[in-house]
């Protein structure tokens, strides 16, 4: 199969929107989070955890951040992946965040104040 001249994969393409785009990438690790709690969404976020790793310093040096192998990071941010805390924090690290916690309840306001706005628009 011939390669398109000129054409980029979804994959890179991806990687340099996080790189360009802050807002994008702390969106994008907001919701990957709070997805990880989804057994049904949980791939889909380790994926893009993943993603963000190789965007901001690679997943080698998230890695080191974690202290395990690259292998095992990209073990723990597979679809079927397991990631400790101490990965999941390196990734945050990685991206310059850190990780905080909000009341449910509170976060249950949020997100119904939101779909209100959207469903008013």
């Amino acid at each position: 199969m011939k390669k398109l001249v000129g054409a980029v994969s979804h994959h890179e393409r991806e990687i340099e929107e996080l790189r360009e785009d802050r807002k994008y990438a702390v969106a994008l690790l907001q919701v990957a989070m709070e997805s990880l709690d989804n057994p049904e969404e949980r791939g889909g976020a380790l994926l893009s955890l993943r993603a963000l790793a190789e965007a901001y310093g690679g997943l080698g040096a998230v890695a080191a951040q974690a202290g395990i192998s690259r292998e095992s990071l990209y073990r723990a941010l597979s679809p079927k992946g397991n990631p400790t805390l101490k990965t999941l924090l390196a990734v945050v690290k990685a991206v310059g965040l850190r990780l905080s916690v909000k009341e449910e309840a509170q976060v249950k306001a949020e997100q119904a104040r939101a779909e209100d706005k959207s469903a008013a628009a």
